[in-house]
């Protein structure tokens, strides 16, 4: 069919990869759910991304609709995407053949600037046009991490080639949009907003009494939980001394849970940055009252969400965050980083509250207005559920990619933006 079959590009983060890790998290859930979206709507999907374990086959059925593609580009074992750079031309040699030989592909959707310097090049060889989200732009990581920043230098003119030869440019909240423009020169006309989302199908609000059941855990404590990626730009350290001042300095007692990882039990050998985490709760004196948990699959997030009084996430910066909605859509109150895109999608006393990152004063302060207003609490709860199923679901979301699509490709579809991801998101 004409038109319905897209190639979707991600070289570092597959729907199959476990999340939590330092190289696994909201790009994965991205690429998965848009892809299961397209292929409910009747497109056939090959979703190409790095084999990076010798026991991947080279195509794997995923979903009815939905073929992953495991290139062999460089070893058959994880290598950190901050040294992928030198084997993105061996994928996009493998990319290129496999859609000369199978024809019928009729756009390439790249994510990260990597999969979009493949796109770039494919373009070049086979005039198939390109659209790409990026989810983290490479001047903006450089201002926020400067010398903690390990991708190379080169990224940012490939970034530059990306964004002048792209048919379309994905900004995926207000801030992303900006730093196209105002980092990238980047030509209005050519970006749309369309946000992440979360499925209604995987998380719903769970009675809180039943998921601390479920997770063994006290039904009358309150409960604080942080879900993600452990690295030091999420801010995790920030979210724990945060804590310490609503337990020492407000004097309200709560525990903690900090959720990921890259194994099912919080070993510091495999994850780092928990050792450095402990090392701070310990120094903060909240050591025996911060559990961390390890890392859980998508089925159990829900119970981990519900159970919690507060979702807190104060990263330094953020392109997106996806756990903000999550946590939302199960009934908890965020308070969360004034920043990106969360700063977008949490509505500052409606769902929640946003804060400055980096500042665990105003976030304890932040925790102890809610523990002591439990009404509203409440409140904000129930208008996070309304806000991100009105707003956020990977089906709306999928359903404004799909119109990009035809636009790009010049169908009769005309892109009308939605309200719902205008730069005046009514609250």
């Amino acid at each position: 069919m004409v038109g319905r079959r897209v190639a979707l590009l991600s070289e570092h983060a597959s729907p199959l990869g476990n999340l939590g890790g330092v190289d696994s998290g909201g790009q994965n859930v991205y690429v998965g759910n848009v892809a299961r979206e397209l292929a409910l709507a009747g497109y056939q999907v090959d979703l190409y991304t790095r084999r990076d374990s010798p026991d991947q086959p080279e195509r794997q059925p995923w979903v009815p609709g939905v073929t992953v593609v495991h290139i062999p580009a460089g070893p058959a074992r994880y290598v950190r995407k901050e040294e992928l750079l030198p084997l993105m031309d061996e994928f996009a040699a493998f990319v290129q053949h496999d859609l000369a030989v199978n024809d019928g592909t009729s756009l390439l959707h790249a994510n990260f600037w990597l999969s979009g310097l493949v796109a770039a090049n494919v373009k070049r060889a086979l005039g198939i046009p390109f659209v790409i989200t990026f989810h983290a732009l490479g001047r903006v990581r450089r201002l926020h991490q400067k010398e903690a920043d390990q991708f190379p230098d080169a990224r940012f003119g490939i970034e530059d080639r990306i964004v002048a030869e792209a048919d379309r440019l994905i900004a995926e909240c207000p801030q992303d949009r900006d730093d196209l423009l105002n980092l990238y020169q980047a030509d209005p006309s050519r970006i749309t907003i369309i946000p992440c989302g979360f499925d209604p199908g995987e998380l719903w609000p769970v009675k809180k009494e039943e998921a601390r059941a479920e997770l063994g855990l006290d039904p009358s404590e309150r409960i604080v939980v942080q879900i993600g990626r452990m690295v030091p730009r999420k801010g995790i350290d920030n979210a724990i001394r945060g804590f310490a001042r609503l337990v020492k300095g407000e004097g309200i007692p709560a525990r903690m849970l900090v959720v990921g990882g890259e194994s099912d039990e919080p070993d510091p050998a495999l994850t780092p940055e928990i050792g450095r985490l402990q090392r701070i709760a310990l120094e903060e004196g909240v050591a025996e009252l911060v559990t961390f948990v390890g890392r859980r699959g998508r089925d159990r997030l829900r119970y981990y969400y519900s159970a919690s009084d507060a979702f807190v996430s104060t990263p330094l910066y953020e392109p997106f965050g996806i756990t903000p909605l999550e946590a939302m859509a199960c009934g908890t109150p965020v308070i969360g980083s004034r920043v990106g895109g969360i700063k977008f999608s949490v509505v500052d006393g409606v769902t929640g509250y946003l804060v400055p990152p980096n500042d665990p004063e105003v976030l304890g302060r932040r925790l102890a207005d809610l523990f002591r207003n439990p009404d509203l609490s409440r409140t904000f709860g129930r208008q996070g559920i309304e806000r991100v199923n009105r707003l956020f679901t990977w089906r709306k979301v999928a359903g404004a990619v799909k119109t990009l699509y035809g636009e790009v490709l010049g169908n009769s579809l005309k892109w009308r933006t939605e309200p719902s991801f205008s730069t005046k998101t009514a609250r």
